[in-house]
C-alpha cells in the first residue's frame, strides 16, 4: 500500500506563506493523480488542489491564485505552495493519491495530515 507523509505545516500570520510537502513511499509514477484536501473543525473535508500525472491542475475557488500544487520527482513529493494565507485557511491539510487499477477500478490513499494555523 502507498504511504503518504505530510510535512511543512505550522503557525503563520495572515498574509504569510507556507509550503507543504507530501512524501510518497513508492514511485510517484504509479499514481495517476495527487492532491491536497483540508478539513477545519466542524467542517467537511474539501479539495484544495489536485494534479494529474500529466501535470494538469485544478484548485478550489477559495484558493485560486494563492496556492500552487506541483510535483518534485527528484524528492518524490507533491508540494503545495500557499501564499497570502488567510485565517479561514486554518485546517488540517491531507495529502491524497489515487492509483488506477485494472478493470476500471482505483485505490485512494490518505496521509495523516499536517496542521496549518493562520493567526496573528
Amino acid at each position: 500500500q502507498v504511504q503518504l507523509v505530510e510535512s511543512g505545516g505550522g503557525l503563520v500570520q495572515p498574509g504569510g506563506s507556507l509550503r507543504l510537502s507530501c512524501a510518497v513511499s513508492g514511485s510517484m509514477f504509479s499514481l495517476n493523480a495527487m492532491g491536497w484536501y483540508r478539513q477545519a473543525p466542524g467542517k467537511q473535508r474539501e479539495l484544495v488542489a489536485a494534479i494529474t500525472s500529466g501535470t494538469s491542475t485544478n484548485y478550489a475557488d477559495s484558493v485560486q491564485g494563492r496556492f500552487t500544487i506541483s510535483r518534485d520527482n527528484a524528492k518524490n513529493t507533491v508540494d503545495l505552495q500557499m501564499n497570502s494565507l488567510k485565517p479561514e485557511d486554518t485546517a488540517v491539510y491531507y495529502c491524497n493519491a489515487e492509483r488506477r487499477l485494472p478493470f476500471g477500478s482505483s485505490q485512494v490513499y490518505w496521509g495523516q495530515g499536517t496542521q496549518v494555523t493562520v493567526s496573528s
